[in-house]
């Protein structure tokens, strides 16, 4: 299924220091009512994104600097299995 992701950081933590808790907002990209919100950290998001897609490296880098510089960090269309989706928590009918 395509997904639009939306990353934003929910919590604070210390300066270039671990993972940063994130809020990723998980929606239908073809526009379809159904957006989910998964609470999860920074490390989460980057392994599941090098794992379980085939976004060339490029792609991840780039979100992976937005989601540490501005307040909300942006991947749309990725593809993720249902499988993927399901272990999140988000259902699909």
């Amino acid at each position: 299924m395509r997904v639009n992701l939306i990353a934003q950081p929910s919590g604070k933590t210390k300066a270039g220091i671990g993972p940063v808790p994130l809020s990723l907002t998980i929606q239908p990209a073809c526009g379809l009512p159904g957006d989910y919100q998964y609470h999860t950290d920074s490390s989460t998001v980057l392994w599941m994104l090098h794992r379980q897609t085939d976004l060339p490296a490029a792609v991840i880098e780039r979100f992976e600097r937005n989601m540490y510089s501005s307040a909300d960090a942006r991947l749309l269309g990725v593809e993720l299995s249902e499988h993927v989706l399901t272990e999140i928590g988000y259902f699909i009918d």
